[in-house]
């Protein structure tokens, strides 16, 4: 059958198929780094993977499109993969020297290669998985006798399946984990040490946003307080005047917090996702306390959370302050337009006085044109009468006399006649 289909359906399905975890079995050595990406460095990383191939002879290049490769190199494999805002290339070797030695899966990596590979590092680990025949948990503890318990992290994860040893500290670096494998598996093996690198990245992935959180404080604890004695000079403006002069500068106000929203908005929301994304991770190494020291879980709720919800408590507090403010705004506006429409209501007061005074002019210059045609129209009938006196015999004074009230009564008549067509016309366009 050859049906028609959505032309994404093959690009989401692999979507869920992308970054599998690599199968691993004790002893192995893992080198983690994730590097911040340019879009302009994109096309670069591609480049310089391909240089890689090129280097190996290997035959196949990477595809342009590929979110994701896995590379035998032959004494390491490299798992790169496209992220969001970073890219990762974890290393995985076979161990050469006794455990716990210091060695890494770089050092058979072409380290000419690995100082060029762009970007800047945001996030590197060295993993130590160790068979449980080699080094016991109990060895490892009481090595690590010395250190301060506060900040070393021992817990058992998957289920007392391992042990894991941290204290996410940067050495040289790299922060260091050393697994003790029990028995996992090597699916799952694979899946534990994915998520210990995705909690370490996703942490300090999360903790970026802590910085613009400090600085956008210190600019609501100015802003707020500018805002409060703009509402001060809100209610103690005195003319139209000042509350022009405050609504201007409550604008600029506004501008300034809305666009540190703009620009922050964004490191905020990554920040929250990230630390989902830690508390999941966590949840899934199904960890077990070992007495006396600190659990991934209980390291995060105290060193990472109150950080985050520093953050969190910032972003709210800047889209409350951009919230009070357009209310502020709005209320100020309110009062600005309340005042115009005074204003306009006095202006059309004048408006109506001064059209009442013209009508009362009008109407007295209508009463003197009524006053002037009459004496005009009169003249004509006394010019008129004289013209024909001989035919009729007629006294032209006396028939000018008797035309006087007629042609104003008909001057008059005429005239209340077109004002009051011009009064329903003027009513019938309202």
């Amino acid at each position: 059958m050859e049906l028609r289909s959505h032309p994404l359906r093959q690009r989401l399905n692999d979507e869920v198929h992308t970054r599998p975890p690599i199968p691993l079995e004790a002893p192995a050595l893992v080198s983690f780094m994730a590097f911040t990406r340019a879009e302009h460095t994109l096309a670069e990383e591609k480049a310089h993977l391909g240089r890689l191939y090129e280097r190996l002879g290997l035959p196949v290049a990477p595809n342009e499109e590929a979110a994701h490769l896995i590379i035998d190199c032959g004494d390491f494999r490299l798992k790169w993969e496209l992220h969001g805002e970073f890219s990762t290339y974890t290393f995985f070797a076979q161990p050469r020297a006794t455990p716990r030695s210091g060695e890494t899966a770089l050092d058979v990596v072409p380290q000419a290669w690995i100082q060029n590979i762009p970007g800047q590092i945001i996030s590197a680990s060295h993993i130590e998985l160790l068979a449980k025949g080699s080094s016991s948990p109990t060895e490892i503890l009481w090595h690590l006798g010395s250190d301060s318990t506060d900040t070393q992290i021992v817990s058992q994860i998957a289920g007392q399946a391992a042990w894991l040893f941290t204290d996410f500290r940067i050495h040289e670096g790299f922060s260091r984990f050393t697994v003790v494998d029990d028995s996992m598996g090597k699916l799952r093996t694979g899946r534990i040490i994915q998520r210990l690198l995705e909690i370490e990245t996703y942490r300090i992935m999360a903790l970026l946003a802590f910085p613009v959180a400090k600085s956008v404080g210190k600019l609501l604890n100015r802003a707020e307080a500018d805002l409060a004695q703009l509402i001060d000079r809100m209610v103690s403006a005195a003319n139209p005047n000042d509350e022009r002069a405050v609504l201007t500068d409550l604008t600029k106000l506004a501008a300034e917090v809305e666009h540190s929203v703009a620009s922050t908005n964004f490191r905020f929301g990554a920040a929250a996702a990230y630390y989902r994304l830690v508390q999941q991770r966590v949840l899934e190494l199904k960890e077990t306390r070992v007495s006396g020291y600190p659990t991934i879980k209980g390291f995060m709720e105290r060193r990472l959370a109150p950080a985050l919800n520093t953050c969190a408590a910032i972003s709210s507090r800047q889209e409350d302050l951009s919230a009070r403010i357009a209310r502020t705004s709005q209320l100020l506006r309110t009062r600005v337009d309340m005042e115009l429409e005074r204003q306009n209501q006095e202006l059309l007061g004048q408006m109506n006085r001064r059209a009442k005074l013209q009508l009362r002019l009008q109407e007295t210059v209508e009463g003197l044109s009524v006053v002037v045609l009459t004496y005009y129209g009169s003249q004509l009938v006394q010019y008129l009468a004289k013209g024909s006196k001989e035919l009729h015999h007629l006294n032209t004074d006396v028939i000018t006399a008797v035309s006087i009230p007629l042609i104003a009564g008909l001057i008059a008549w005429g005239t209340h006649r077109m004002r009051k067509k011009l009064a329903a016309e003027e009513g019938d366009a309202h």
